[in-house]
């Protein structure tokens, strides 16, 4: 009887997600969010699964819940209390913003309630500010909130506070994960630099006590690592080295960051990792990977899906640029990819091919390119367009091939609508006009060897549209491989799946860009 009885990967019908509260002896368990509505958003965009606190005085709970109504199509999260001893239905929001609204987090001393907030309704990738507000201690607000960070051209993702009248979060800048503290009555302050030389990497987490920091630091060379040092210090230690045995067999490269000019008179950063052993002096082949999202970044942070490090360990140099529509390069870049998927974005993507092109050491007759998602949409769409000549073959995961179809079978329509401006009967054109189904007579056009991976659990690009692609490239005599995980969804997290997904994509890229230096 209504949308969103599937995600991700699992039909969940009609059922709901509550929070309870249970008497510390294991007694008089209380389900304190009765109704039809899930008390913590089921989207990962909008939760990383601790959306709920108690108030100061533990006398209520507040907690950020999912719309009221249209929650597959509508963004605005609304961040709601609720008395511990609560039986209604109906629970108050503290929160009434057109936008998602979540994580709150009282202050040491109970005098302020902290939350994150967007502003733009349907826009999963806006922008999140840090907003604060005096509390009273049963966790009602007192006044209007306000903006910590609303000049801060970055997004504020995790945060704690530090003392009574500060706080520190977690942001995004330039690939890479950066501190910031902010003061209640001064504003964001200068960066914190955990780690001297300034590479970041990706913070995952954090623990607090005191000045002291406990943080969990990933780079595209080893995966996360606890490490600890005093808040605004540069000599942060590890305290945890658990992969270490494991790495000391695997050589590692240090990824490169190269800048590329693009049109708007700005710049595309975009990551170079060269293969174990690598030799300049001679000729090598390139995978070139496109993130997913599209609102996302190759960032200097460890995989356990699409790592950069085992596709360069085959002996190919591998490119990750971060066209328009990535994340950390400012609200503005990450914007203009909305209503706009083969238009810029495809066309810094030329221009980051074209770099790559000019390194000395690249053959440029053994150039791949690979995706997932929106990476795997840019696949279906070089594939039509001019610069699939430059690619000997192209692998597409779980990716969009026709829009219209996309928008009738996806999940999270939220996300579609936005993208599009509109719904697909308003707005047919907007829905096609950058649909790689529209041409596909152009795959007869330009033959580039194609592998095709989708899979049956996946509801957020269902596999019909890998489906219409195969079909399409099957028809007219184009190379093409169609691999499908029945028991996988939009990722492939089964180990032994696993397994068999790499060898069919390493297997591919053999067969037509071969690895290795000539």
């Amino acid at each position: 009887t209504r949308l969103f009885y599937r995600h991700w990967d699992s039909y969940v019908e009609d059922k709901r997600n509550h929070l309870f509260v249970i008497h510390l002896d294991g007694t008089e368990c209380r389900d304190i969010t009765p109704g039809d509505r899930d008390a913590f958003p089921t989207s990962t965009t909008f939760s990383g699964g601790d959306e709920f606190t108690f108030s100061p005085d533990g006398s209520h709970v507040i907690f950020t819940a999912v719309p009221s109504e249209g929650e597959s199509w509508k963004t605005n999260h609304d961040i709601c209390r609720v008395s511990i001893d609560n039986k209604s239905k109906n629970w108050p929001a503290l929160t009434n913003g057109p936008a998602a609204e979540g994580l709150m987090k009282f202050s040491p001393d109970g005098k302020y309630a902290a939350f994150r907030m967007q502003r733009k309704p349907g826009y999963e990738a806006d922008k999140w500010e840090l907003m604060v507000c005096p509390c009273n201690t049963d966790g009602s607000l007192v006044g209007t909130p306000r903006s910590l960070t609303k000049e801060l051209d970055s997004p504020v993702n995790d945060f704690s506070w530090l003392s009574d009248k500060e706080l520190i979060f977690t942001s995004d800048e330039n690939a890479s994960s950066v501190y910031y503290r902010v003061a209640l009555d001064r504003g964001v302050g200068k960066q914190l630099a955990p780690f001297e030389g300034g590479r970041m990497g990706q913070l995952t987490g954090h623990s607090l006590r005191g000045e002291k920091l406990v943080l969990a630091r990933a780079t595209m060379n080893e995966p996360s690592e606890l490490y600890v040092g005093v808040v605004g210090e540069t000599r942060f230690k590890p305290i945890s080295q658990h992969n270490q045995e494991s790495l000391n067999r695997w050589e590692r490269t240090a990824p490169e960051s190269v800048s590329v000019p693009v049109e708007g008179d700005v710049r595309m950063q975009m990551w170079i990792l060269k293969p174990p052993a690598f030799d300049p002096s001679k000729k090598w082949p390139v995978v070139y990977l496109v993130h997913g999202g599209p609102q996302g970044a190759w960032e200097d942070g460890w995989s356990f899906r699409w790592n950069p490090q085992l596709w360069a360990a085959q002996g190919y140099v591998v490119a990750l640029p971060n066209p328009r529509g990535s994340t950390s390069f400012g609200q503005k870049f990450c914007d203009e990819i909305s209503g706009d998927w083969g238009g810029k974005c495809y066309r810094d993507l030329v221009a980051g091919l074209n770099h790559v092109k000019g390194m000395p050491y690249v053959d440029t007759s053994r150039i791949a390119s690979a995706g997932a998602s929106f990476g795997g949409y840019m696949q279906n769409w070089f594939a039509v367009n001019d610069i699939a000549r430059e690619f000997r073959c192209l692998i597409t995961h779980c990716s969009v091939y026709n829009f219209e179809s996309m928008w009738g079978t996806t999940d999270e329509l939220w996300f579609d609508e936005y993208e599009h401006g509109g719904l697909p009967w308003d707005l047919p054109e907007k829905y096609r006009e950058f649909s790689p189904q529209r041409l596909a007579g152009n795959l007869a056009k330009y033959k580039t060897p194609m592998l095709v991976i989708h899979n049956d659990l996946d509801f957020r690009c269902p596999i019909g549209q890998g489906h219409e692609l195969f079909q399409a490239l099957q028809r007219q005599g184009v190379e093409s491989r169609f691999v499908n995980f029945p028991d996988e969804g939009h990722w492939v997290n089964k180990a032994p799946n696993s397994m068999h997904w790499h060898n069919e994509v390493f297997s591919w890229l053999r067969k037509y860009a071969p690895p290795g230096a000539k």
